[in-house]
C-alpha cells in the first residue's frame, strides 16, 4: 500500500457566485462547491493516485453527509470524520473578483469543525500516517485547537513528517495580530512549510521578494520551505539548496484550491520519494508537476471539481516544453 498522507482540519461548503467580478450582494446566484483546504489536499492526493485520509468534523446534516460522500467518491479514506448532531457544517461565500482572486464571508457560529475534541480523534488512523498535513484554521478556537495539537503530537511520535500550510484567512481570526501569533505558535514543529508570497508579507511584515525576509521564516527542524508566487511559479529553500521553478500560463477562472492542488501533488511526490529533500533535480521535477496542478486547478470554478488528473498535468507540462 502506498504511504498514507493524512490531512487534518476543516471541510466546508464554498458558495461561489455564478458571475465573476461582482460583490456578494450583486451576485445573481451561487454554485455550491465542496471546500476547506485540508479536504481539498486529501482529494488532490487521491485524484493523483495517492493514498490519503481526512480527519475532521462536519455537521450531521445534509451538507456534512454530502462532503463526506464527495471525499469517499474521490478515493479519500473517511474513517476519521466525525458528525456533530448539534452544530452545522461550515459555509463560506466566496466572491470572485474580475481578476479571479477571492474575498470570503464565513458562516461559523460555531460550526462543527470548530468543535472537534481530542477524544474524538481516530488515533489508530493518525499513527499510520507517513505525512501529517494541517493548516491554521483549526488553531483558532477550542476545543479544536487542543485536538489539533494532540493529533500533531501523535503523528510526530509515530514518525510522520509534519506538513504545514498556514492558509491565512483573516476574517476568521479575532485580529491580524492574533492570526500572526496563532499561526506562528506551531511554526517550529513542521518539517515542510508552504506559504504564498502574500502570506510571507503578512507573517513577516516584509517584502516577500526579499530572500532575507523569506528566510526569517526558516527554523532548524525544517527540511523545506516553499513560497508560491502565483502564476510565476514557486521558490524553494532547503538546508542544501535554493532556487525557483517557473509556473504555467493558463486562462484563470477561479484560484480557489490552487494552493491545495499544489500541496497535495507535492506531498504525494514526497510520499513516493522521501529522499526528495536531498535531491535537487527530483525536487524541481516535483515542483514543476505541482505548479502545473495549481495552474490547471484555476481553469474552472470550485476546488475539488477542478483538481486535475495525472494525464491532464502531463499534457500541460508537455505543451509548455514544446513551445
Amino acid at each position: 500500500m502506498a504511504s498514507l498522507v493524512i490531512s487534518f482540519g476543516e471541510m466546508l461548503i464554498d458558495f461561489v457566485p455564478t458571475a465573476s467580478g461582482v460583490s456578494l450582494a450583486e451576485a445573481p446566484g451561487f454554485i455550491k462547491a465542496p471546500g476547506g483546504a485540508p479536504a481539498n489536499v486529501a482529494c488532490a492526493i487521491a485524484k493523483l493516485g495517492g493514498n490519503s485520509a481526512f480527519i475532521g468534523k462536519v455537521g450531521d446534516d445534509e451538507f456534512g453527509k454530502m462532503l463526506a460522500e464527495i471525499l469517499r467518491i474521490n478515493g479519500v479514506n473517511i474513517d476519521g470524520i466525525c458528525f456533530d448532531p448539534e452544530a452545522r457544517t461550515a459555509l463560506a461565500f466566496v466572491t470572485l473578483r474580475s481578476d479571479g482572486e477571492r474575498e470570503f464571508m464565513f458562516y461559523r457560529n460555531p460550526s462543527a469543525d470548530m468543535l472537534l475534541r481530542d477524544s474524538e480523534l481516530n488515533m489508530d488512523l493518525i499513527k499510520k500516517a507517513k505525512i501529517f498535513h494541517y493548516g491554521s484554521i483549526s488553531l483558532i478556537s477550542e476545543p479544536c485547537r487542543s485536538a489539533h495539537m494532540a493529533a500533531m503530537k501523535a503523528a510526530r511520535e509515530a514518525g510522520a513528517l509534519l506538513s504545514y500550510d498556514p492558509n491565512v484567512r483573516l476574517p476568521l481570526w479575532p485580529s491580524a495580530d492574533a492570526a500572526r501569533s496563532g499561526i506562528k505558535s506551531i511554526w517550529s514543529e513542521a518539517d515542510l512549510i508552504k506559504v504564498s508570497d502574500d502570506e510571507v508579507n503578512f507573517l513577516t511584515q516584509g517584502d516577500p521578494e526579499n530572500e532575507e525576509v523569506v528566510l526569517s521564516l526558516w527554523h532548524d527542524k525544517l527540511k523545506l520551505l516553499i513560497v508560491t508566487d502565483g502564476e510565476k511559479g514557486c521558490r524553494y529553500f532547503s538546508k542544501k539548496f535554493k532556487g525557483k521553478v517557473p509556473g504555467f500560463k493558463v486562462n484563470t477562472v477561479d484560484t480557489t484550491g490552487a494552493g491545495d492542488s499544489f500541496v497535495g501533488s507535492f506531498l504525494l511526490s514526497v510520499a513516493n520519494n522521501p529522499s526528495i529533500f536531498d535531491d535537487e533535480p527530483k525536487l524541481k521535477e516535483a515542483l514543476t508537476f505541482s505548479n502545473a496542478c495549481a495552474a490547471l486547478c484555476t481553469t474552472q470554478k470550485g476546488a475539488i471539481p477542478a483538481l486535475p488528473t495525472p494525464p491532464e498535468v502531463q499534457s500541460l507540462i508537455s505543451k509548455s516544453r514544446a513551445k
